[in-house]
């Protein structure tokens, strides 16, 4: 198992859950982003730099990504590629993508998208409180534990 994080969007506090879940599991992580991502010292924990661009970072993910495979990312077209691929999608509220609601995701997505191209005024998505910290390190740890467990 992997774990590939979409890091360009990726909060510094959940980067940070990340490192300690890997180096106490003893997991391959790394950081995909188009900028450079400073990372602990680690045998685990590595950064990729990938070119400036729409969906480059995405793009290099889904090319890696493997069965069971973990991505980390709040990019709905992403997770789905993800999924598609037989991997696992996290989101840093702590929310997996499933098969079953990814579709409903992009719709809504997608109709946001359209409106805000119309010029609607539509807010983004609420900060990352602390119940979304907690939230997304038990979801990656109970994942973790399952994942290790059965494999």
């Amino acid at each position: 198992m992997h774990i590939w994080v979409d890091a360009d969007a990726c909060p510094n506090v959940i980067k940070e859950i990340l490192f300690r879940a890997a180096e106490r599991r003893g997991i391959p992580l790394t950081l995909v982003a188009n900028q450079s991502m400073n990372t602990p010292p680690s045998r685990y924990i590595s950064s990729i730099r990938v070119a400036a661009g729409f969906d480059v970072a995405d793009n290099y993910i889904v090319k890696q990504i493997q069965t069971g495979d973990l991505a980390v990312t709040a990019d709905i077209p992403l997770a789905a590629a993800v999924i598609e691929k037989s991997g696992y999608a996290l989101n840093p509220r702590g929310e997996f993508y499933s098969d079953e609601n990814i579709r409903q995701r992009l719709a809504m997505r997608n109709l946001m998208e359209e409106l805000r191209s119309s010029g609607e005024q539509i807010g983004g998505p609420a900060q990352l409180n602390q119940g979304d910290r907690h939230a997304f390190a038990n979801e990656l740890d109970r994942f973790l534990t399952r994942s290790l467990a059965s494999g």
